[in-house]
């Protein structure tokens, strides 16, 4: 079973195989999966079964189809958040669903750091990136002890790549779902579409 703070996965080895073949093959139709899982898993299931799988673990929110713009329409920045501590109980509330639903943000985590948190926001200009943080502040100001923001100007990698969960793989002794070591070098290359939800 995987685990985060907020769900528990029940997720078998072959789902995570099952997983890992709809992320490297984005656009494949699930007959083509079903064929991929025979192949490359030797896992055999019809597509009705395979889709249903599939289905399910969208519905459990592991995975969702998304439509991922070509990141070089807009510029990425990383903000980094630290509070004065005197205001926090009145205020996070509201700044952390605020930052949570901003059509903006495009991931939000809290870390271990004196700025507590960080956010990746997209923007269409910087102007409109130094715009926002100005509207933030003013909003915020008497919670936020320091707000610092790192423009990324060239995004090399924005995806998920299939091989990722080999590692979750590993973790549950399923060795007859891993890749020979030739698969790993050609799955290193390939590309996703998909929002793997963590």
């Amino acid at each position: 079973m995987l685990r985060d703070n907020d769900f528990d996965f029940d997720l078998s080895a072959r789902d995570i195989a099952i997983l890992k073949a709809r992320v490297k093959y984005p656009d494949a139709p699930v007959s083509k999966i079903r064929d991929i899982l025979e192949d490359e898993f030797d896992i055999s299931l019809s597509h009705n079964r395979v889709n249903e799988i599939l289905n399910d673990m969208r519905d459990d929110d592991i995975f969702s189809m998304q439509a991922v713009p070509n990141r070089n329409i807009f510029e990425y920045y990383l903000f980094q958040v630290a509070f004065h501590y005197s205001n926090f109980d009145e205020n996070w509330k509201e700044c952390f669903e605020q930052l949570r639903d901003d059509p903006h943000v495009v991931m939000f985590v809290s870390a271990d750091d004196y700025h507590e948190w960080q956010f990746v926001a997209q923007f269409a200009s910087s102007e409109e990136s130094e715009d926002w943080r100005h509207e933030f502040v003013k909003e915020y100001g008497n919670f936020i002890a320091q707000i610092d923001k790192t423009a990324f100007p060239t995004m090399h990698k924005f995806e998920t790549s299939a091989a990722v969960f080999d590692d979750l793989l590993r973790q549950m002794d399923a060795a007859e779902y891993l890749p020979s070591p030739e698969q790993s070098s050609e799955e290193g290359e390939s590309t996703d579409r998909l929002s793997v939800n963590q």
